[in-house]
């Protein structure tokens, strides 16, 4: 109110001091208006809502060892399998070193171990030893063939082991969060870095039980993003199967396309369920001023001067035009751009 009032008193006193050609000229110009109908519109029921991911994955050290490298800061954009963290993986090695020795010890036991069975087994068909002395060998060969699978399996785990040490990302996305600091100790199971894909949003809405089954039947909604100014079609509607019992309200999870940019979680959005049609009075919304507690529109009259008339809004519309309760006829025409319009006006508010 006090914007508009400032102009107002700039007009007047432009028009008081003899300097009437600005005012002159806005008056001739015609103000971009637009008319105010009674259209067919979507009825809604909105609520309150909070965007998510549905891929996000905080992903966590699995040895523990230094942190020595750290590739991505928040809001950095990673691809599947790209390195984002290496621990120290200089004791992971060793251990891998050792047990590949350890299984070239055992392959060269069961060499020895499968030339002394294959020697048993011919002389035991010459006759030459006993039966007990070629099960004997046979069971030396059997144990060194054991041997070498355990060492194998103990290889395979150091193996392992040490790749743990470079942790990548499970997908492609984007860093939301980093919790560790370069030289920092990792322990089995501490977070290291949050990762989520920004193709895979969705909105999530606490709804009332009443209006459950009317949101069922629609299955149509729209998701309002305040901070971007943006209204987005929502591909799918899943109702959660189950309810607060404090609430008494379900969660509604709302799929946006994959095309969505500027919208991460925890951002603030409303959801906008379609339950039926109706007819309404409807006026641009860029035709709509707010002071304080006054809502008004410029009305434009067949000469083509803006004067302020204050009206009183619905809570239907969509996201260009907004309903209309008292104030304006079908017809009648409003301003598109109010501060113009009022700047036209000497005195008009």
């Amino acid at each position: 109110m006090r914007a508009l009032g400032a102009l107002a008193a700039l007009a007047s006193l432009a028009a008081c001091t003899g300097n009437e050609a600005p005012v002159a000229r806005a008056l001739a110009e015609a103000p971009p208006s637009a008319a105010v109908e009674l259209r067919e519109i979507e009825l809604t029921y909105s609520a309150q809502a909070v965007i998510e991911a549905v891929r996000q994955s905080t992903v966590a050290a699995q040895v523990a060892g230094r942190i020595v490298d750290i590739r991505f800061d928040v809001g950095d954009t990673v691809k599947k399998g790209e390195v984002i963290v290496r621990v120290d993986q200089r004791a992971a090695t060793q251990a891998l070193a050792a047990s590949e020795a350890q299984v070239r010890e055992a392959q060269a036991a069961l060499t020895n171990a499968r030339a002394q069975y294959e020697r048993s087994k011919q002389l035991l068909a010459q006759k030459f030893v006993s039966q007990a002395a070629f099960d004997q060998a046979e069971t030396a060969y059997r144990a060194a063939q054991e041997r070498v699978a355990g060492v194998l399996a103990s290889a395979g785990q150091a193996a392992t082991e040490r790749s743990f040490a470079t942790i990548v990302a499970p997908y492609s996305g984007v860093v939301s969060a980093r919790h560790v600091e370069l030289g920092e100790m990792a322990t089995p199971g501490r977070p290291l870095m949050t990762v989520f894909d920004p193709s895979a949003l969705r909105a999530v809405a606490s709804v009332p039980q009443t209006r459950v089954a009317a949101v069922q039947a629609s299955a149509r909604a729209r998701v309002e993003i305040p901070s971007i100014d943006r209204w987005i079609e929502v591909k799918q509607i899943t109702v959660v199967p189950s309810a607060d019992p404090r609430t008494y309200t379900t969660r509604v999870r709302l799929d946006l396309p994959p095309d969505v940019r500027g919208v991460y979680p925890g951002v603030y959005a409303r959801a906008h369920f379609v339950t039926g049609k109706a007819t309404k009075l409807l006026v641009p919304r860029a035709a709509v001023i707010r002071r304080s507690e006054v809502t008004a529109v410029y009305v434009v009259d067949g000469k083509s001067v803006p004067q302020l008339r204050q009206v009183r809004l619905g809570a239907a519309g969509d996201e260009t035009r907004v309903e209309v309760l008292a104030g304006l006829k079908p017809g009648e025409r409003v301003a598109l751009e109010p501060v113009k319009a009022g700047l036209a006006t000497a005195g008009g508010y």
